[in-house]
């Protein structure tokens, strides 16, 4: 089938040059990989992920208690005494390696 139909987006530019890094990553031109989206629209009758909340808990600081606000700070206090935390270093660190950025 020929290629005829042009798409035109905004899009963050940050966005798309971090896409098109991992892709070109990959071998696969912007253009291909937009291609195999749609056909898995098509496919998938619908989009080709699930859209969901986070299962994890994250409290509304304005809807909470004095109580349960000071509850929700000693979970962190507890956390960082406990030695269960990253500096900021260490998580953007992490996040280079993971996505060879």
């Amino acid at each position: 089938m020929s290629k005829t139909a042009n798409l035109y987006v905004r899009i963050e530019p940050e966005l798309k040059e971090q896409a098109e890094q991992i892709l070109s990553a990959l071998g696969i031109p912007a253009s291909n990989a937009i291609n195999m989206f749609y056909k898995q629209i098509i496919l998938q009758r619908g989009l080709p992920f699930d859209l969901k909340l986070p299962t994890e808990y994250v409290p509304d600081f304005n809807k909470l208690t004095e109580q349960e606000v000071d509850k929700e700070l000693q979970k962190g206090i507890d956390d960082i005494k406990n030695g269960n935390f990253k500096t900021a270093k260490q998580t953007f660190a992490d996040i280079r390696k993971d996505y060879n950025l």
